[in-house]
């Protein structure tokens, strides 16, 4: 029988990650896994067990391929017509390459009420700095998790 955590015996750790020439869909595949909890043994599908994660150096982040300038990004406003569409270059002229990720991790997160509180555990910053050193943050060396990982120069 799977044992059932209580929301009291919950405990949520906070993750530092380096985004520098990290893969862009790589990296939010492995947000997106430690938001929901699945790294842990006491992952329930209903509950939010996932942890913080910080990730820093966002404007350093990378796409492999052509992708940078090639991919889309659609919404639609609700109107006849009112399809909108923004490629990550764009976002990037625009000072919002953070939204690149938030957008990646949204969209590998299921769909609802959970997924948004799940979402809110995702801090975002440009350059190294961050206001979290009071939750003393692992460290997740992202590069050596796997070579593919980073992009190779």
């Amino acid at each position: 029988m799977t044992p059932f955590i209580k929301k009291k015996e919950i405990k949520n750790d906070w993750y530092l990650i380096n985004a520098e020439n990290a893969v862009v869909g790589r990296l939010a595949s492995y947000i997106s896994k430690v938001l929901r909890g699945k790294n842990k043994a006491t992952f329930n599908p209903h509950m939010d067990n996932g942890d913080f994660i910080i990730v820093t150096n966002i404007e350093k982040i990378k796409f492999t391929g052509k992708k940078y300038n090639n991919k889309i990004y659609y919404r639609h406003t609700g109107h006849p017509g009112g399809i909108k569409e923004n490629t990550p270059a764009r976002l990037a002229e625009k000072n919002k390459i953070d939204d690149v990720l938030k957008l990646a991790v949204k969209r590998m997160l299921p769909g609802g009420p959970l997924a948004k509180k799940q979402l809110s555990k995702l801090k975002i910053y440009k350059g190294d700095k961050h206001p979290h050193e009071v939750q003393n943050p692992i460290l997740i060396n992202f590069k050596e998790l796997n070579k593919k990982n980073t992009v190779r120069i």
